[in-house]
């Protein structure tokens, strides 16, 4: 099925405008059930008093900020209203970087974007930073949301992909600092060994979500008047000691390699 554009607009570099379509690059494809009673009738959920169980109207309804423990303000939907950046339709490009420059924890949601009219300008634009290895911060209104992002070349095609603002991403120096002993030089000869064993070129067709292919296989055998037996998926029994998991990996790896 061919992807459909979910936004349209213009990308800013300067006094240069190119059109063009938002399409996302991903697909939620998590299992979702309905909430049914007994008679298999879908109900409702709605909004209650916790202690007296009374439900409340939506009229009765506010949104509130806890700004201490039981303190909150309170704000309607004028007050939101006036808070909403102005609408626009320019994805404006602010600089260029090199790729990498930016840390993986910033990229949040990727999407494609496509030519809308002026075809020649974009595919150049496209090949010039995917040949270059830049990648731009663009910022933009969609749906009365501001956001950043990050605009880069792919397989020919421009890509966009939002940011998380600052204040949201953890950075390495705010973990624990590791403690005890340092790695041992037996320790990181096997770890290297490990690595070079396990080389190999990223094959997106291996990876496949096994929760959702158990489900939805269950689902199809109930639906025809089967309910099949499902065995427990099991994890592995974990060792402490660095040395040993090394050591064993490297020799299944060597043995499978052996028999190959």
């Amino acid at each position: 099925m061919a992807a459909r554009a979910i936004w349209k607009g213009e990308l800013k570099l300067g006094s240069t405008k190119l059109p063009v379509k938002l399409y996302s690059a991903v697909e939620d494809r998590s299992v979702r059930f309905h909430i049914l009673d007994r008679s298999r009738t879908r109900v409702k959920q709605h909004m209650v008093e916790p202690e007296s169980g009374k439900e409340v109207p939506n009229a009765e309804i506010r949104k509130g900020y806890e700004i201490e423990p039981g303190k909150f303000v309170l704000l309607d939907e004028s007050d939101l209203k006036t808070l909403v950046p102005e609408p626009s339709r320019d994805i404006e490009v602010s600089e260029f970087l090199p790729l990498e420059v930016i840390p993986q924890q910033f990229y949040e949601r990727p999407y494609y974007l496509g030519p809308d009219g002026d075809q020649a300008n974009y595919f150049a634009l496209a090949e010039a930073l995917e040949n270059q290895k830049r990648e731009g911060i663009a910022r933009w209104v969609m749906r009365n949301k501001m956001y950043t992002g990050a605009l880069a070349g792919k397989d020919g095609y421009l890509t966009l992909s939002t940011l998380r603002n600052a204040s949201e991403v953890i950075a390495a120096d705010e973990l624990p600092e590791p403690a005890g002993r340092a790695p041992s030089k037996k320790e990181l000869d096997l770890a290297k060994h490990l690595v070079s064993l396990l080389e190999g070129e990223f094959n997106p067709a291996e990876y496949k979500d096994d929760y959702r292919e158990r489900v939805m296989e269950f689902i199809a055998k109930k639906a025809k008047g089967r309910a099949p037996r499902l065995t427990a998926v099991k994890t592995k029994r974990k060792t402490t000691e660095l040395d040993s998991v090394l050591a064993k990996s490297i020799a299944a790896l060597k043995k499978g390699k052996r028999a190959a």
